[in-house]
């Protein structure tokens, strides 16, 4: 799928089939998110691929969130945490959230190119996951995906205009 079609085409997933995803599919995926550019190149983002299906229901629970099941469906959970050391902060801004940002993006933007459904969720109670997961208290939790083959194709949802987010020369609150 062409870069401009697979961005028009994504949506976020939250019915999955029972369906496995090879594991070179999933690597290809990662290596995408790998590939993100980063502060510095510095690279803090690190992914846990969880595919126990314990752990996934387990995450799914306490993620709480009305799609709660995709997690026992899809093959994959996938973690994303940050090393905020392995990142900067300069004027206000902690780049480990840009970071991780890009590299989901780049996550589920591959994951659609390969035909598979992903659902980023940033909104979790971080030190339950953190306490499921082993993960380390000096790391970030920073998103959580399901990623699997889509059993469902939801239609696009509204977007602002073009001309309503892009603002010539200067800020303007009147864009038309």
């Amino acid at each position: 799928m062409e870069l401009y079609e697979t961005i028009a085409a994504r949506r976020s997933i939250r019915k999955y089939k029972e369906d496995p995803v090879p594991r070179e599919t999933l690597d290809r995926v990662l290596e995408a998110a790998r590939l993100a550019p980063s502060w510095c190149n510095r690279q803090c983002h690190r992914y846990i691929v969880v595919s126990d299906p314990e752990t996934r229901k387990t995450l799914g629970e306490l993620i709480d969130n009305p799609s709660v099941e995709c997690y026992e469906k899809a093959p994959y959970a996938l973690v994303l945490c940050a090393e905020p050391s392995d990142s900067g902060f300069n004027a206000g801004k902690e780049y480990y959230l840009v970071d991780c940002g890009i590299s989901m993006e780049h996550l589920v933007l591959a994951a659609a190119a390969e035909g598979l459904g992903t659902c980023w969720v940033g909104y979790f109670p971080e030190n339950p996951v953190r306490n499921l997961l082993g993960i380390p208290r000096e790391v970030k939790v920073v998103a959580i995906t399901p990623l699997g083959v889509p059993d469902e194709a939801p239609s696009a949802r509204p977007r602002v205009p073009l001309g309503k987010i892009v603002f010539e020369g200067a800020w303007r609150r009147d864009n038309a």
